[in-house]
């Protein structure tokens, strides 16, 4: 019996995807600037971030409450680039994991400020980094069923605050290496948002076909990465092999005539240099095939996947097969395959 749950869509398309980049960049090196007296301390040498994690920057908003205003402004654009007015959605899904409050939810506020219509439901949907690929899976299956003509999924992340945490923290007296390289994943978190429209193929026939897709849970990992505005603690030995072997499980329980190895593209949640390598090498993935941002972006959280994808469209061609790939903490595993 397949350890997957796996989809398959008849009409769903991928009208639209974009970005919204947030306008401050923050370098590693001011980040080892910062630290620099628990890094002397600790006897660690600076540069951890770029050498380790292979991330030299990350970028940040202005303001508290910015990256909801720019899941909104990532949403507009997607509808305007798809074509699609305002009053024509029937739905509107967050995905972001950053939220300033625990009520309301982060939606109704994007819902109100894109001018969408009262008949739009609208609510959050959050799964750590596999939140975006959940969204457009639920979306495509409410186009398949009829129920809405277009769906807009969107996703805002703000890192600042638990950067700063982060920092404050590792400044404690208490601190040591154990516990400073399990906070060290925090300080490649980095913030912008992303939007994208799903509509109906026979509507839209220049859209990109979103074919199927698998998801598989492996729950037992649940406490691996643990995260609040406080800071956020993770066991990067376990979540790199519990996640790998999820991936992998998932990957090798997919029909091979589905071709995913041949993908013209992979498009993976942006973590890491070396979960990137570890999960091409496992897989036999062509790395040329594998674009990354993490390098000057960090890991956006959900917003990491679209964003990539946003940077990469230009060079698909029609007909090219993209598969959405990512591991998000809990752990679980989402693959989605769009015929460009």
């Amino acid at each position: 019996m397949s350890g997957n749950a796996s989809f398959e869509y008849s009409r769903a398309a991928l009208l639209a995807v974009t970005e919204v980049e947030a306008p401050n960049e923050l370098t590693s090196d001011e980040l080892d600037v910062r630290l620099d007296d628990v890094l002397k301390r600790l006897k660690l040498p600076k540069g951890l971030l770029q050498r380790v994690a292979g991330v030299r920057a990350r970028r940040n908003w202005d303001r508290p409450g910015d990256f909801q205003e720019a899941a909104a402004r990532a949403g507009t654009a997607a509808l305007e680039a798809a074509g699609v007015r305002p009053d024509q959605v029937g739905l509107i899904v967050n995905t972001s994991v950053t939220r300033a409050t625990l009520e309301p939810s982060v939606a109704v506020g994007v819902h109100h400020m894109m001018g969408l219509p009262t008949s739009a439901v609208n609510f959050d949907i959050t799964n750590a980094c596999l939140g975006f690929v959940n969204g457009i899976m639920l979306a495509s299956s409410l186009v398949d069923a009829g129920q809405v003509d277009y769906a807009v999924v969107v996703a805002g992340e703000d890192a600042l605050k638990v950067q700063d945490a982060t920092v404050e923290n590792l400044h404690s007296p208490q601190t040591n290496r154990g516990n400073f390289m399990e906070q060290f994943a925090s300080l490649t978190l980095g913030s912008g948002a992303a939007g994208a429209v799903i509509g109906s193929a026979e509507e839209h026939p220049e859209g990109h076909r979103i074919v199927r897709g698998v998801t598989r849970a492996g729950s037992e990992h649940h406490l691996l990465c643990v995260g609040d505005h406080n800071g956020m603690y993770t066991d990067s030995t376990g979540l790199l092999d519990g996640g790998l072997e999820l991936v992998m499980d998932a990957w090798n329980d997919a029909p091979a005539d589905w071709g995913w190895k041949d993908a013209d593209r992979f498009i993976t949640h942006q973590v890491s240099q070396l979960h990137t390598n570890a999960i091409a090498e496992a897989a036999g993935l062509d790395l040329d095939r594998v674009p990354t941002t993490f390098p000057t972006l960090g890991n956006i959280g959900p917003a990491s996947l679209p964003i990539t994808l946003v940077r990469e469209q230009d060079t698909l061609e029609r007909g090219d097969k993209v598969l959405c790939l990512g591991v998000g903490s809990g752990l679980n595993t989402a693959m989605l395959e769009i015929q460009w």
